[in-house]
């Protein structure tokens, strides 16, 4: 077999074919790409072909090639059954060149039936409500699901409409990215049944989901502060593909197998394990030093989020700007559920100056006595993220600083 690009009608049989170790699927580097196909001869290393190449979203820096196994796939999409409802009707609004995507077309195929797929290149209410009203007209009987980040949940709430028919979804998957509690809060007003999922590329995808582990996966706190992930579904390796399509397994410490044999993931994700439920606590390295404090972007965006919601602002994301004084200076980035051509005139003036902005939201009652908080909030259309959803923190530091740069009111800062 040489590689051969599939199409999505293509991937189901193909799905079947990586499975029982007919050949190896590779994902694309970005949702514009194709799947391919490749032969098992493509493996270099010992032992079996992996089943799965796909690349990490490249959110702590340069992506990487991840090789998963037909078992960690599968032992993950069964595990997900097991926690929901059983085997049923999945919808796929999500990129299929991304393991959250590529595991709703796994399972639906486990679960005998192809996924509804959104046929939309932009995540809208309005595409999620056609395949939602696609999915509920099929199913029958059978359970019915979809997977989200908290980005899409966002739209789908700002719809009353789109929220009615993600009510009756009987499962909603979210992750990917930090969830404000603001938003699992309006979504379970809305009587959505959300589930929320905590998992990687290296993990086959969610493994915790509400904060407990699938059975056979472990959860350790490092002396750090850091979540180590062992288990079934924990890849094999990291690996190189060459321009002649070899496909090489590639030494990091990010993955090792320890002396008794377990795959483990080092995540660089902090966390905090109390009667064997996780909480996530941000990354690592997306700590920011201010002024020599230590100040956590998770942190603050989870806490000042719920008091800037009544201010009218739908997302926000926290990160710096370079300072003589404080090294960086922590500023956030805020989208208002209105545009802001539409925003009431004296709000919108305040907009437009984002260190009143900044005085306005800080002094509302959030509860976040003793942190740093923002000195300067930007409003902006859209919040930087990546293809899936996650907030995209490089491009974010880099918006603020062109908009830190060109504010009009303290040029000379």
């Amino acid at each position: 077999m040489t590689a051969r690009e599939l199409s999505p009608e293509d991937l189901p049989e193909a799905i079947d074919r990586a499975l029982q170790g007919h050949s190896i699927l590779i994902l694309p580097a970005n949702r514009e790409g194709a799947v391919t196909e490749a032969a098992p001869s493509s493996w270099a290393g010992t032992g079996t072909c992996p089943a799965l190449i796909l690349f990490t979203s490249g959110s702590t820096g340069q992506a990487k090639a991840v090789a998963l196994s037909a078992r960690a796939l599968t032992t993950s999409a069964r595990a997900t059954e097991r926690s929901l409802s059983g085997p049923g009707d999945w919808y796929l609004c999500l990129p299929v060149n991304h393991i959250a995507g590529f595991q709703v077309e796994l399972r639906a195929r486990l679960a005998g039936r192809p996924p509804v797929r959104s046929t939309s290149a932009r995540f809208t209410a309005a595409s999620f409500t056609t395949g939602a009203d696609q999915l509920l007209d099929r199913a029958g009987d059978r359970p019915t699901y979809a997977s989200l980040v908290p980005t899409q949940l966002h739209r789908i709430l700002e719809d009353d409409h789109a929220a009615d028919l993600a009510s009756r979804i009987d499962h909603i998957l979210l992750g990917g990215a930090a969830i404000p509690p603001a938003l699992l809060d309006r979504a379970d007003a809305a009587g959505l049944s959300i589930v929320r999922t905590y998992g990687m590329s290296e993990t086959a995808g969610g493994c915790v989901y509400d904060g407990v582990p699938f059975d056979g996966v472990d959860i350790t706190i490092t002396e750090s502060g850091t979540i180590d992930l062992s288990g079934p579904v924990v890849a094999d390796a990291y690996v190189d593909i060459a321009a002649d399509g070899t496909i090489t397994p590639v030494d990091s410490p990010g993955l090792e197998v320890d002396v008794q044999g377990r795959r483990i993931m080092h995540t660089s994700d902090l966390g905090r394990l109390e009667a064997g439920v996780l909480t996530v606590l941000g990354r690592a390295d997306d700590i920011i030093v201010s002024g020599g404090t230590n100040v956590s972007p998770h942190a603050l965006e989870i806490g000042l989020l719920p008091s800037w919601q009544r201010e009218g602002i739908a997302e926000m994301l926290v990160t710096w700007v370079p300072d003589a004084e404080w090294g960086k200076r922590i500023v956030a980035l805020v989208r208002f559920a209105e545009p802001l051509r539409e925003l009431a005139q004296p709000l919108r003036e305040i907009t437009e100056s984002p260190r009143e902005l900044a005085r306005r939201l800080t002094a509302l009652d959030h509860g976040m006595s003793g942190q740093l908080l923002p000195q300067l909030v930007f409003a902006v259309d859209e919040i930087p993220s990546r293809s899936i959803g996650k907030p995209d923190r490089q491009a974010a530091a880099e918006l603020a600083a062109e908009l830190d740069a060109t504010a009009a009111e303290y040029p000379c800062r």
